[in-house]
């Protein structure tokens, strides 16, 4: 269920740590980019008056108490503007924005994903923030290129991600079997995953089945040059999705992966359905900023590892943004905002790496030192190990992705129930998602009625 809370109380930060801060964030930080307070066009927005604006989230309890101090330190330094803040779990989120879209009534400050984000943009629900003087050299060009639409800057990375295969350590010692290692083939994954579930005597499967997760074929794709959209079609036909569907075929043959039934249990990519932490499987696929929700879940220890292939199949990713509402009152306030969440440096002490690594280097950097959870510490590490290997960022998926993915789940659902056979369910999945594609490109809207 939504939660809301009125105008946030402020809540002044430690005298002494506000001093030392003073002196570090008064200024910017080089060339590097700026540990920055709040910019001069923030004050001359909040000069005629109150400004309240309104806040919307996904997550959990955890993030909800890290956001609000983030905000309560805005207004300790710009007293007319507070917040009224909503937050919920992923669940029904996008439901709930797109009635609030229909109604022209969006929140002023809202985190979006990437599947989102184009279809946002080209419905005009979100600001145009590329004349809104946002400072954003801190952040990777990879990063700020993966918040752009048709090159207008469309949404700030709230922070850094990437896809891991996250194992349990605890379960591999007790079976003596190795950790998955960086820069594994996915033959030589799923080889590994079938050895897991043969040494637990079956007790668990080494993998979740991948078949259906669209992050996984994405970068399968990518590790043979290919890419998932070229533009705003497909960029892959039937042989490549065939040559994915048999991998996953020949891993169920091993049972390398669990039942069905089970496998559909995560396909939702709710962390608390995760196999991992369910004690099903050995190892599940996630974002990386999930791991300190994930290591919750369980009590065993979790590490994580990049996904098979080589990792320039990755690239610097936004695990989700702030974007405003084109119809705010209170535009600059709205984009200063944003500058002060992406470029403090206390609010990155404040925020950590809950939404994944801070996007700013910088800010990452001057906060590193106050993270004491160790599942961020581990995520960190990760992000540091990978950070220069990492290729192109491609553009945001196009309006439709959304529809996509749900239809790489439903045909990978029907080949593991026997339903299809792998050609079947890649012939229908193709006719689908391009007629899905070219729906939205020419005005159509698959599920318009949302809006």
């Amino acid at each position: 269920m939504p939660v809301v809370r009125q105008q946030l109380d402020r809540l002044g930060a430690d005298p002494g740590r506000r001093r030392l801060l003073s002196a570090l964030l008064g200024a910017p930080l080089l060339a590097s980019g700026g540990l920055a307070g709040c910019s001069d066009d923030a004050a001359s927005s909040t000069q005629d008056g109150p400004v309240e604006l309104s806040v919307f989230w996904w997550g959990g309890t955890k993030r909800a108490e890290l956001t609000e101090k983030a905000l309560r330190l805005y207004s300790n330094r710009n007293p007319r503007v507070t917040f009224r803040v909503t937050w919920q779990g992923a669940d029904g989120y996008y439901d709930r924005l797109a009635t609030q879209a229909g109604g022209g009534n969006v929140p002023d400050l809202i985190q979006i994903d990437d599947a989102m984000l184009t279809e946002y943009t080209q419905r005009q629900v979100i600001l145009d923030l590329t004349d809104h003087h946002l400072d954003l050299r801190g952040l990777p060009e990879g990063l700020i290129r993966y918040g752009t639409v048709e090159g207008r800057t469309m949404a700030v990375a709230a922070g850094q991600t990437h896809a891991v295969v996250v194992f349990n350590r605890d379960l591999l010692r007790e079976l003596h079997m190795p950790e998955p290692r960086a820069g594994m083939t996915w033959a030589d994954y799923i080889s590994w995953a079938t050895q897991v579930t043969e040494a637990s005597d079956r007790r668990v499967a080494g993998t979740m089945d991948g078949s259906g997760d669209y992050r996984a074929l994405w970068l399968w794709l990518r590790s043979q040059g290919g890419e998932f959209y070229r533009g705003n079609q497909l960029g892959f036909g039937a042989d490549e999705l065939i040559a994915w569907f048999e991998l996953w075929q020949r891993a169920r043959r091993g049972r390398a992966t669990p039942s069905a039934a089970l496998v559909e249990q995560a396909d939702s990519g709710e962390p608390a359905r995760q196999l991992v932490v369910n004690g099903v499987t050995a190892a599940s696929f996630a974002w990386s900023h999930q791991l300190p929700e994930l290591q919750r879940l369980t009590e065993s220890e979790l590490g994580i590892v990049g996904f098979p292939g080589p990792p320039g199949a990755q690239w610097a990713r936004a695990s989700m943004y702030w974007a405003g509402f084109r119809g705010t009152r209170h535009p600059d306030t709205v984009a200063d905002v944003i500058n002060f969440l992406t470029n403090n440096g206390e609010v990155g002490a404040v925020l950590g790496h809950e939404r994944g690594l801070n996007a700013s280097a910088a800010v990452r950097r001057y906060a590193e030192g106050s993270i004491t959870d160790p599942a961020q510490r581990r995520a960190a590490v990760f992000g540091a190990s990978i950070a220069d290997l990492l290729g192109p960022a491609p553009a945001p998926p196009p309006q439709g992705h959304a529809k996509v993915r749900t239809l790489l789940v439903t045909a990978a659902e029907r080949i593991r129930v026997k339903r299809d056979g792998t050609r079947e369910a890649t012939a229908r999945f193709l006719s689908q998602a391009i007629a899905a594609l070219a729906a939205v490109s020419t005005g159509g809207q698959p599920g318009a009625g949302r809006w």
